[in-house]
């Protein structure tokens, strides 16, 4: 008898708690621009929510666990069911969380301009004041080589004695997920120089990745050239914009009608400066939504006029990127603005070099291994150990 009532009556234990790594799903799967999650599980238990690569949320364990459910393909009845067994809790209960936790998340997708800090509830973070198990994204210089127009960095091309082969790249970007990297972006150098560009995004995008390039726009005025761009599966382009380039001005025209996210970055020297804000008027008009920023020096000049653009920004209605690798980006006008700015370099991203050396940002010359021939784990420890002696 006692075999029977435990054979009967026993409840069944909850499904284990997700297993550190990254989770990812598309939603609503049926849209014709569904958004993008990317969870990534820490070993103790806490994630990292990244909604859109633009987002970015720590969440508490049970948050996290709520998230991998509903990334894995669960229902919200059934999610709550295991939660509610997970944790001892009424089912009325745990369903009320799943379903608020899903509509919060969907709100941040697709009203970008939500504090999601404030939004969810939690307690304010700094940005990249948490220590992660690995960063948010890697920056990945395919090539340091430029079209005639373009001036090369003597220090840059000092330091790389060779260019990586597509299969090489391959293999940093397997690492890179590996290592729980949901985010990738291709840059230069112009990476549209490199034939290859298409092929190392579409597999990025195999494994799971978002990715990005950053780019003069030359090369996306040719029609083919940006409908293999787009086929690839390319999540975001941000324009290094020279206004006074038809080629460029033509590229950024054509890349706007495709449903690949286009921002565009300006940067601000003393002969542009005093047409800046004519130019962002040009940009709005044209459908641009985002803007980067930044001044060739700290001169009084350059200053005012990064404040004039960011304030007319503003008024337009732009969103302003600050954190993605551009020319002169240590000068955007958070920087130039505030006092002790957070640093994500080398911690919330990484650089890769053409030949594969690792190094914290664009333009830091430390190097802090080879992707290639060094262990991930031993460039990440050196990583977070040369962070912790700066902060």
């Amino acid at each position: 008898m006692d075999a029977i009532i435990t054979r009967f009556f026993t409840p069944k234990e909850p499904p284990p708690a997700p297993d550190p790594g990254i989770y990812q799903c598309m939603f609503p799967e049926d849209a014709e621009t569904p958004n993008r999650l990317h969870l990534r599980v820490e070993n103790d238990g806490t994630g990292l929510l990244l909604v859109n690569a633009a987002t970015v949320l720590h969440l508490n364990q049970t948050a996290a666990e709520h998230v991998a459910l509903w990334i894995q393909g669960m229902g919200e009845e059934d999610a709550a069911k295991t939660m509610a067994a997970r944790y001892k809790l009424s089912r009325k209960h745990a369903l009320r969380d799943q379903r608020g936790l899903r509509e919060e998340i969907l709100t941040l997708a697709t009203e970008p301009d939500l504090d999601p800090v404030l939004f969810l509830g939690m307690d304010r973070v700094e940005p990249y004041s948490i220590a992660p198990s690995a960063p948010y994204r890697l920056d990945c210089a395919l090539t340091y080589k430029l079209d005639k127009q373009g001036t090369p960095d003597p220090l840059a091309r000092a330091r790389v004695d060779r260019e990586l082969s597509k299969s090489e790249w391959m293999q940093i970007l397997s690492t890179a997920w590996d290592a729980n990297i949901p985010h990738v972006t291709f840059t230069g150098g112009e990476p549209t120089l490199r034939e290859d560009l298409p092929d190392l995004i579409q597999y990025a995008e195999s494994l799971g990745q978002v990715t990005g390039i950053l780019t003069h726009g030359k090369q996306l005025a040719d029609p083919a050239y940006l409908d293999r761009l787009d086929k690839s599966g390319l999540d975001h382009i941000l324009i290094a914009f020279a206004p006074d380039d038809p080629a460029a001005r033509q590229g950024l025209e054509r890349a706007l009608e495709t449903e690949i996210f286009v921002a565009v970055h300006l940067t601000l020297d003393p002969t542009s400066s005093p047409r800046i804000i004519d130019t962002l008027e040009e940009l709005f008009q044209m459908g641009v939504k985002a803007v980067s920023l930044a001044a060739f020096e700290k001169s009084d000049l350059c200053i005012n006029a990064l404040e004039q653009a960011r304030d007319k920004a503003a008024t337009l209605g732009l969103d302003l990127i600050w954190d993605l690798p551009a020319p002169h980006s240590e000068t955007n006008p958070i920087a130039v603005e505030l006092e002790n700015v957070p640093q994500g370099a080398g911690r919330a991203w990484l650089y890769v070099e053409p030949d594969g050396d690792v190094l914290p940002a664009q333009g830091v010359n430390q190097v802090l291994g080879n992707i290639l021939r060094d262990p991930w784990d031993q460039i990440w420890d050196k990583t977070v150990s040369s962070y912790q002696a700066t902060s």
